[in-house]
């Protein structure tokens, strides 16, 4: 199982080294598509639907082939993806494979969070979300290095996609262990995964509150991250490159968040870690609307982070107590569509509503949502005892 958890680990930050490639190579890949900078939202859009819609199919596609076949797949259609992108010369064809790219990101997504779920510790999921942070700090260190030393961003492309067709053969010799990790665990773990309609799964008590909060959360960190350096540099007059610099302590602070919180779940409960990590966002909301500059307003984006990190991993964990093992998978994969839909249409929400209303909205935004999720996480403990008995 250990040799397995490490491959999972390996799995999910390959998908982190791919997930942050295009933010950071947009502003030289727009000028050489010849199309307008505002178009990457066209292609994460497109992206995050077809993870959307792979969430919503996995558990079928688990039931079928299982785990680790639905990994392996997943991994050669990213490595194919990317190859395409680096492929591209227009963006008519960067939309195209944008498709099947965002679709392996879905199907691995849910696969991976569903499986450490069932058969693993609260920490292992931590872990593992941490590992994604990792990888997705190291995909823009690969396209900056090849894109100074061999002045295309294309070369960093087809390098990423080496790196995950080099894995997806790691994933094929590792098509046993998948096997036996299941047969390996307690009889009572070892349950029929079952398929569950949209209709169906809102009917059980404490699914609707747990797709809101699930909703609210990614929200709060797809809009955090997106508008963070914004804020700083229209409202706090900060100047665009200290702001950039500062965006990354955003992503510190989910990578230690997860790191460490993989360590509490020992001692504490998915509640406790919950309820304090919701503090810890208030705590950096509040010291963002209070202090103007210097080094307070920095460590604000970082404690924002850090309360984020262990939130979204240890409700996902929550999965099988909550609503019953043999229904995980598909209910894995509804909360994971749940959570694209928030980090695809909360940032945008913001946008619009800040380009109105002035940027300085920014914390009071984010407050509103932290708000919701703290009352929707609330009644989810109220509702899934009954699934319990």
């Amino acid at each position: 199982m250990l040799v397995l958890l490490v491959i999972i680990f390996a799995s999910y930050m390959s998908m982190g080294l791919s997930d942050s490639l295009l933010g950071s190579t947009w502003p030289s890949m727009y000028v050489s598509l010849g199309t307008s900078e505002a178009n990457a939202g066209i292609i994460m859009m497109i992206m995050i639907a077809g993870t959307i819609l792979a969430c919503l199919l996995n558990d079928r596609a688990i039931k079928k082939l299982g785990t680790g076949l639905v990994a392996l797949v997943s991994v050669v259609l990213m490595g194919t993806s990317l190859f395409g992108f680096s492929l591209s010369r227009s963006f008519a064809m960067m939309c195209l494979v944008a498709v099947p790219f965002g679709f392996s990101v879905g199907s691995l997504d849910a696969a991976m969070t569903n499986f450490v779920a069932l058969y693993y510790k609260a920490r292992h999921m931590n872990w593992m979300h941490c590992f994604w942070s990792v990888g997705a700090s190291i995909g823009p260190v690969v396209m900056a290095y090849c894109m100074e030393r061999l002045n295309s961003w294309h070369a960093g492309y087809r390098v990423i996609c080496t790196i995950q067709l080099a894995f997806s053969a790691v994933l094929l010799i590792s098509q046993p262990l998948w096997k036996l990790a299941r047969r390996g665990v307690e009889t009572e773990k070892r349950v029929e995964q079952k398929s569950l309609s949209i209709t169906e799964f809102l009917g059980i008590p404490g699914a609707k509150p747990t797709l809101a909060a699930v909703f609210f959360y990614c929200g709060i960190e797809a809009t955090a991250g997106l508008w963070g350096s914004t804020y700083f540099v229209l409202i706090r007059n900060i100047s665009p490159e200290t702001a950039a610099r500062w965006i990354s302590f955003y992503y510190i602070g989910i990578t230690l968040g997860r790191f460490f919180s993989g360590f509490l779940t020992t001692r504490l409960s998915h509640d406790r870690i919950v309820r304090m990590s919701q503090i810890i966002i208030c705590a950096g909301l509040c010291a963002m609307m209070i202090f103007k500059s210097g080094f307070p307003l920095m460590v604000s984006l970082f404690a924002i982070g850090l309360g984020c990190a262990p939130i979204f991993p240890n409700m996902m964990h929550q999965t099988p107590d909550n609503f019953g093992r043999e229904y995980s998978q598909a209910i894995m994969g509804k909360q994971m569509a749940c959570a694209y839909v928030g980090a695809l249409l909360v940032p945008p929400l913001f946008g619009f509503i800040g380009s109105r209303m002035g940027y300085g909205i920014f914390p009071f935004f984010l407050s509103a949502f932290l708000l919701a999720m703290v009352v929707m996480t609330r009644y989810i403990n109220r509702s899934t005892h009954l699934n319990k008995r």
